[in-house]
């Protein structure tokens, strides 16, 4: 016997009479797939607005990658300012467009285990802290990612890890200037003590 062309039934006898029980679980069953799609628009156009925000998004191989290293790596990520995501492959395709990607950079990407890194603050902070990580423990891999609007792929990435860190950068930098500096003020008084010799001479000619 079927109910509304769905549901199974189960027959039992009680008190002589037959009693027809409906199976709920095949009942609801369209009912709960109707709102996992609805889940899954809700998730994707959640990510393709975070995405759009982004200051770089990149997608990593996390395969082998333990729990508990999860968690290390999405603390360390949260220090810079970025978050991981572990999304499937299907629903990474459908918002990976609003974060610059297109088509032909995803082409045997979206395969295996894939997490998305997004960078809300610093671009290259995040993709730092994976290259760091993934010195430690070898995982994760890098696949390919966008930073400031342009297309990384995996070795570029893998580059753009080792990079010096932001204060680093800013030492290096202020070194440099201060070098100048010093050159500047010793050309300068250089050319000062010429001077002053070239007058001090003429004045003795006089």
């Amino acid at each position: 016997m079927r109910v509304a062309g769905e549901a199974k039934s189960t027959i039992s006898r009680a008190g002589g009479m037959i009693e027809p029980h409906i199976c709920a679980s095949s009942v609801l069953h369209p009912r709960i797939n109707n709102m996992k799609k609805a889940e899954k628009v809700f998730f994707v156009d959640n990510l393709k607005a975070e995405l759009k925000d982004a200051k770089s998004a990149v997608l990593v191989n996390y395969a082998g990658l333990s729990v508990k290293a999860q968690q290390e790596l999405k603390l360390r990520l949260s220090e810079v300012g970025g978050k991981m995501i572990v999304v499937k492959n299907t629903l990474l395709s459908r918002a990976a467009e609003s974060a610059g990607f297109k088509s032909k950079d995803l082409e045997g990407v979206l395969v295996g285990q894939t997490a998305l890194i997004i960078a809300t603050d610093d671009a290259v902070a995040p993709i730092q802290v994976l290259g760091k990580f993934a010195k430690e423990f070898e995982i994760p891999k890098f696949k390919v990612g966008m930073v400031d609007g342009s297309f990384q792929d995996s070795q570029s990435l893998s580059q753009i890890s080792n990079l010096p860190g932001r204060d680093a950068l800013l030492g290096q930098v202020l070194g440099t200037l201060m070098g100048l500096n010093y050159g500047l003020v010793g050309t300068l008084n250089g050319n000062l003590q010429k001077l002053v010799y070239v007058l001090d001479q003429a004045s003795k000619k006089n």
